[in-house]
């Protein structure tokens, strides 16, 4: 549709959480200005938006109250709530759009800021295209119940995170627990199952309950006395960070905080503990919760920590009791010195891989921790470290297409991180011309972008084009693929982290229904 030839201009202005002193200069000469007032009301109430501009709003001035047809998931439309709620926003934008049509300038009233939870969005999303549109930011209601709790809310290096109430209770628990911070929004009849998950989270104790923050009745209680059966919908959980500005480490980083607040004493945990606890490495298996298996799973109810690259860590839900610790991809040793600790120190710990941890996963690396050069100072060799396996991608991926790893196989790395390229080369010359099919791990990264297109070249040399190969990404999750391919066709370009490479021996055969198999006999 084409930008009609004289248009009115299009505001979405922030008026901040309840308090109309919070109203920003420019809102309140918007709103002044204003031909037409726009707002939201839900079913049955007054709008907020209007009650708190109220003062504002010119005498005469047009006014358009967007009554939602549904405030809860509740609804009969046949596209359930999103549905009604995508229809109800054409409808806001259509009547809009009417006066903008006209050279009217149209001020949509957002309670907090337009764009942070805010119904705006929706028309902007709509509108912003065709109409000259501005956006004015308002204070939020996070911001003024951060300011109702009077603490800080974050602290050097901390991280916040914004959560809507209406998410699971395991994995709002599980998003409480690997943060440093939160604000939970959405309350209202979610309440109950935040308290549980601000509960599984072991952040219960620091949780402060704000109800009309700013505004006229404001609330502010411990997360805990709160009686759930009267919680409105604009309520917010505001959890701090844990002031640990004393600590040694200055929190620079994440695990020098972590490390530092374990190996610091306090008053009540100076003298040595008599007993040390245990480091289970688990494999977590390649990707859906099925393939965890049973001993994992009984591991994973009962360790105190839980220690792993981040997205590992995010797999393994959150409990009573339980602290976990996430970090990058690149700091195993930092992880293996992490768990040892803890370990040390009396608890038992689960460091987690996926796939098998014993299968370039994080087995090794906790070996390597124990026998480092400062091993025998730290006192890591009586930390006990248990190793509990797991379902390896490799096999995953065989399972994928049938058995192409039925035969003899060989499983490689082919990051050249830790070993030259020359290593590499030459091992996998060695499996390929002695017939021994071949899994690659880490095929191709950003920063190892040629990596699998040589190790192609150099096999295609090696024993030609014809070797069948198969491509599974994202094995047993929603994004799972294959592609069945040979050496001279495949696609370097197609693939990335989340593949695993499989390279057939001269006898593996892939069947017309994309089945892959190698025969176990050879001759």
């Amino acid at each position: 549709m084409s930008a009609p030839t004289s248009t009115g201009r299009f505001y979405g202005v922030g008026i901040g959480p309840g308090d109309p002193e919070l109203i920003t200069l420019k809102a309140a000469r918007l709103i002044r200005d204003a031909d037409v007032i726009a707002y939201h009301s839900g079913v049955g109430k007054q709008s907020m938006a209007r009650g708190i501009a109220a003062d504002l709003i010119p005498e005469g001035v047009l006014e358009e109250e967007l009554r939602y047809p549904v405030t809860t998931g509740m609804t009969d439309h046949p596209g359930g709530y999103y549905g009604a709620l995508a229809e109800f926003y054409d409808e806001c934008s259509a009547r809009l759009e009417a006066h903008l049509s006209q050279g009217r300038t149209v001020v949509v009233l957002a309670v907090g800021d337009p764009l942070f939870f805010g119904s705006f969005m929706y028309v902007h999303d709509r509108l912003s295209p065709r109409y000259p549109t501005e956006v004015v930011p308002g204070i939020t209601a996070m911001s003024a119940a951060t300011a109702a709790v009077a603490t800080g809310l974050c602290r050097h290096e901390d991280t916040l995170t914004v959560l809507p109430g209406t998410l699971p209770v395991p994995e709002l628990a599980r998003r409480l627990a690997d943060t440093d911070a939160a604000v939970i929004m959405k309350l209202g009849r979610t309440f109950a199952g935040v308290r549980e998950a601000l509960r599984q989270a072991g952040v219960l104790d620091r949780a402060v309950y704000v109800e009309r923050a700013s505004g006229t009745g404001e609330v502010v209680v411990p997360a805990a006395d709160v009686d759930e059966g009267r919680v409105p919908y604009m309520s917010i959980v505001v959890v701090p960070g844990a002031d640990l500005r004393d600590d040694a480490a200055g929190r620079a980083a994440d695990f020098a905080r972590i490390t530092a607040a374990h190996e610091a004493p306090t008053p009540d945990d100076s003298a040595p503990r008599d007993t040390t606890g245990t480091v289970h490495v688990v494999g977590l298996g390649p990707g859906p919760d099925r393939w965890l298996t049973p001993e994992a799973s009984e591991v994973l109810a009962r360790v105190d920590h839980v220690v792993g690259y981040a997205p590992y860590v995010a797999r393994v839900p959150q409990r009573e009791g339980l602290t976990r610790h996430a970090s990058g991809n690149t700091v195993e040793l930092d992880r293996g010195r992490l768990a040892l600790d803890l370990a040390k120190g009396g608890d038992d710990v689960a460091i987690v891989s996926g796939g098998d941890a014993g299968v370039f996963g994080m087995a090794t690396a906790i070996f390597e921790s124990r026998e480092s050069a400062l091993a025998d100072d730290a006192g890591y060799a009586d930390v006990p470290v248990r190793v509990v396996p797991g379902v390896t991608a490799a096999h995953a991926a065989s399972a994928l297409v049938g058995a192409v790893l039925g035969g003899d196989h060989a499983l490689v790395n082919l990051s050249d991180n830790l070993k030259p390229w020359q290593v590499l080369a030459d091992r996998l010359t060695a499996l390929a011309t002695n017939d021994i099919s071949v899994a690659l791990y880490n095929p191709r990264s950003a920063s190892r972008p040629d990596t699998l297109g040589r190790a192609r070249d150099l096999l295609v040399e090696a024993v030609g084009p014809t070797r069948v190969v198969v491509v599974a990404r994202h094995v047993g999750r929603d994004q799972e693929s294959v592609v069945v391919t040979t050496l001279g066709e495949l696609d370097v370009d197609s693939v990335d982290m989340g593949c695993l490479v499989v390279i057939g021996a001269s006898t593996t055969r892939a069947t017309g229904d994309g089945r892959v198999w190698t025969p176990r006999s050879v001759g």
